[in-house]
């Protein structure tokens, strides 16, 4: 076997995850090799051409204020901006942005491809290497390229079935092969696999859409942008538009549901929760008249639009007949068929909340290899385990995102410590903390540590300590302005008083940026609120503070119930904090943990 020169890190896999892996891996110095079967691919928008959301949209910020590519792509290519839930609290608001699918791609593949310390390379991977517990590299073929870390980030690639109808067909996209045998590899390895699957929906010609009794969905007129480097759009920007299914739609969904591999026994695996095929839609939810659809377009220079909502893998036949049933389809032309993809997954309890495999040093997953679903889920893992593969490299510590710190951390924690049965996808409802993590302080919540790290540039450090003054600035303006009248936290928290109420009143407030005086205000009006939140966050943390050892039988301890050892023992969590997050512990478990845990100390320090 050839050996290629040592790398300190190859990422597998050019995706949102991957990307990010890069990245990071990069802007600390390491050497980074990226390995992809296709670099034309590079971060393909597999689904909706659209990035953030509810959610999703605070970590597409958090990705850009730790000095990651995402928002920085997306505000390349949007041609839609819209801010989710406006008029709701800023916990749940969120930045979402249409985007122009073929100019995402362009803009990931030159930002990685000039990427200092990067390289790409199209090739295969056919095995993970390691030696006892350390990994070694990867090999492809008869080459093996040697690295202090990896990172798979394979999407899904792995052993992967498109399914249209009765029809099968190897491939982790449509017209892209799979990736068969790094599966065999990790079960040579010792790991355990599940098995996921996701579906996208028929792509259109828009020319071929009646548009005119379709509701039309505009964008916002001041663009919420997703990163904090970003002042203005590039591209045209683009409206998209609102059908409806109807009785005939569910009709013939259910006249053929003895041909939909969901139905059929053909897809064995399970898809995702929340974003249901229109067939799984059909049956489980028989009460309803009408499900909602958007017509989200492709890009500037196409006239494919994406069906968002009617997500399917019925037959081509039923397709165009299911499509044509909708008001303002009845003469549309498909231009992609819709299906789904089952493929391999590693349960992601076998995972740390670096995202360095339990089983090997070195060894790191990201994006839907770990369960999730979604390019910004997919993109926050890569984000940190590029992160800490570069620190592993280098012999450093690697670093961990509390709850309370990042949507990014509630999600790998959950991943690591409840494991999934279905894609996860994320949600502020997820998020007990999710008052402090919101869209519009991710700088001020991450950025410090981005600086800590060396993740960020100087223009991003100064953009930062210019803002994070701002809203001092304007905190004190309010509370010397408004001294001896009603409290300034009272004021705003009225519905009808908002920042721009209060600029209108004070025209010296304009003088400071609008994102400065919004967070100002947010910060005044939930100030309370937060407190508490804080307090809460306290008493987690000394829960964290209280770690496990890694050598601990949990068999051995007869007085946990049977399902609390069961479920120890496989997740094996790192502290108590994360142990009382398992499904299946119960407080009076933790109890006796701790119990344990102080007889264990108290006989280490007892003197012989």
């Amino acid at each position: 076997m050839t050996e290629q020169t040592d790398w300190d890190v190859i990422v597998v896999g050019a995706g949102h995850a991957g990307i990010e892996a890069a990245a990071a891996a990069s802007r600390l110095g390491a050497r980074t090799l990226v390995i992809t079967m296709n670099i034309d691919s590079t971060a393909r928008m597999s689904c909706n051409p659209a990035i953030g959301g509810l959610a999703k949209g605070q970590m597409v910020r958090e990705i850009d204020a730790l000095g990651g590519l995402m928002g920085r792509i997306a505000d390349a290519t949007a041609i839609q901006y819209r801010l989710l839930n406006r008029q709701k609290g800023p916990a749940v608001r969120a930045p979402r942005a249409q985007c122009d699918r073929a100019r995402y791609t362009l803009a990931a593949r030159s930002m990685l491809e000039n990427l200092p310390n990067v390289a790409l390379c199209e090739e295969t991977v056919t095995a993970i290497c390691a030696r006892g517990r350390r990994v070694l590299g990867i090999q492809c073929g008869g080459t093996l390229y040697r690295a202090h870390s990896v990172v798979l980030s394979t999407g899904t690639f792995l052993r992967a079935v498109l399914h249209i109808g009765e029809e099968m067909v190897s491939g982790g996209r449509r017209g892209e092969g799979a990736a068969s045998a790094i599966s065999d590899s990790l079960k040579d390895l010792g790991f355990s696999l599940g098995r996921l699957k996701t579906g996208t929906p028929p792509r259109l010609d828009a020319r071929s859409v009646d548009f005119s009794g379709l509701a039309e969905q505009s964008g916002d007129d001041e663009p919420v942008f997703f990163s904090f480097s970003s002042n203005s759009t590039t591209l045209p920007q683009a409206s998209c538009h609102v059908a409806f299914t109807n009785d005939q739609t569910h009709s013939i969904v259910r006249d053929n549901l003895h041909r939909a591999p969901l139905f059929t026994g053909q897809i064995k695996s399970t898809g995702p929760r929340y974003c249901p095929s229109i067939e799984t839609k059909i049956v489980r939810f028989a009460q309803k008249e009408r499900h909602q659809l958007f017509l989200e377009p492709e890009g500037i220079d196409t006239n494919e639009v994406y069906l968002n909502g009617m997500a399917t893998s019925l037959p081509r036949d039923v397709q165009e007949a299911m499509v044509r049933s909708v008001a303002g389809l009845e003469s549309a032309v498909i231009t992609r068929y819709g299906y789904a993809v089952e493929y391999d997954f590693v349960p992601p309890t076998q995972v740390s909340a670096t995202l360095e495999t339990k089983r090997y040093r070195g060894l790191f997953l990201a994006g839907q290899i770990n369960g999730t679903s979604g390019y910004e889920e997919a993109a926050g893992q890569g984000l940190l385990a590029g992160i800490n593969a570069a620190l592993r490299a280098q012999g450093l510590e690697c670093v961990t995102l509390g709850r309370h710190e990042a949507y990014i951390g509630v999600l790998v924690d959950d991943l690591v410590t409840k494991g999934v049965d279905e894609p996860y996808r994320m949600f502020t409802s997820r998020a007990e903390y999710r008052l402090l993590l919101r869209y519009d302080n991710a700088d001020m919540r991450l950025m410090p540590i981005g600086k800590r790290l060396g993740l960020l540039d100087d223009a991003s450090w100064q953009r930062f300590e210019r803002k994070r003054r701002e809203v001092e600035d304007i905190k004190d303006f309010l509370a010397v302005t408004l001294a001896g009248g009603t409290s300034l936290e009272k004021r705003l928290s009225r519905p009808e008083i908002s920042i721009d109420d209060l600029a209108a009143e004070y025209p010296a407030l304009t003088s400071w940026s609008r994102d400065a005086r919004d967070l100002a205000a947010n910060d005044i009006k939930y100030a309370g609120y937060v407190a508490r939140q804080e307090a809460s966050i306290g008493r987690m943390k000394k829960s964290e503070a209280e770690r496990i050892p890694s050598d601990i039988d949990y068999h051995a301890l007869r007085e946990l119930r049977f399902e609390a050892r069961e479920k120890l023992e496989l997740h094996r969590p790192d502290n108590i904090a994360q142990a009382g997050r398992i499904p299946g512990v119960n407080p009076a478990d933790i109890s006796i943990l701790l119990m344990h845990l102080r007889r264990r100390a108290a006989c280490t320090a007892r003197p012989l």
